[in-house]
């Protein structure tokens, strides 16, 4: 009663949130007062979740939710929340971090798949989010308002992190970007041609092109990876990776690290060459 009209003043995944509370806390917890709810109770609750099948992921952002709900009861100063049974409960590693990077030989494969697909817009929305290292979503919603071709900027007004970010946009984009179709009255950049909105999904087209290309086990998302690692890969930094991508901590983009030390061994291999 107290917290989610409070998040959803401010927080994009408020609704997340409630489905959260609905289906996990609510009905193991949701009959305790605050000062019931023990250490093992929730950590009892964890363990089902993973017994049931859950990923340790999951677990941990229900854990998370319910750190932030006794942070801001005591905040609130509510009745019984004085102790927090979250304090000593540790979220865990989920070990679930996944590195798929696109080779030139594979970017051309699935360059000429997506040429083929039915889906007439698939072939200017993969090389976008490709050179751009954008978010599907951001790219799908994204209107012309947002983008200055002549200072070659891309504003997205609302990122995963809730804040604007700019993108610079490469003479490879700026020629994709001017070959688009347009309607009138639609400001879309990529619509779907049928409804001059945006798309819902795009997955079944992917999904025939990727396998087409033998890429089944490529994701949309690695696109954005395959930018990353395309980047660090010509000499950029980590810095420059992590303002290009939008990543609010720099550590989000230090998984690229090691492909930098790659790029470095390459360079110092061609060095030695005229020894050898």
């Amino acid at each position: 009663e107290h917290y989610l009209p409070y998040v959803k003043t401010y927080k994009r995944s408020w609704d997340s949130d409630r489905s959260m509370l609905q289906h996990h806390l609510l009905p193991v917890l949701g009959a305790k007062r605050l000062d019931e709810i023990s250490e093992r109770a929730i950590s009892e609750l964890l363990q089902d979740m993973r017994a049931r099948g859950y990923a340790k992921g999951s677990c941990n952002r229900v854990l998370v939710l319910l750190k932030y709900m006794f942070k801001l009861a005591k905040k609130w100063n509510l009745a019984g929340s004085q102790v927090d049974p979250t304090e000593n409960i540790k979220v865990v590693d989920p070990q679930n971090a996944r590195e798929r990077f696109l080779t030139a030989e594979e970017t051309q494969r699935l360059r000429q798949a997506i040429e083929n697909s039915p889906n007439v817009q698939l072939k200017h929305i993969v090389p976008l989010l490709l050179l751009t290292g954008a978010r599907k979503r951001e790219l799908l919603d994204a209107k012309w308002e947002d983008f200055d071709l002549e200072r070659r900027n891309w504003r997205i007004p609302m990122t995963k992190s809730g804040k604007a970010r700019h993108v610079p946009l490469s003479t490879a984009v700026l020629d994709i970007l001017k070959s688009l179709p347009r309607w009138d009255g639609c400001p879309y950049v990529v619509p779907n041609p049928q409804t001059r909105r945006p798309f819902r999904s795009v997955f079944c087209s992917w999904n025939t092109a990727r396998q087409e290309a033998g890429l089944a086990e490529v994701r949309m998302h690695d696109l954005r990876h395959s930018m990353a690692s395309n980047l660090v890969n010509s000499g950029r930094s980590i810095y420059e990776v992590s303002k290009i991508l939008g990543h609010s901590q720099i550590k989000t983009s230090q998984r690229y690290a090691h492909l930098a030390h790659e790029t470095l061994l390459a360079a110092a291999d061609a060095a030695s060459s005229t020894w050898m």
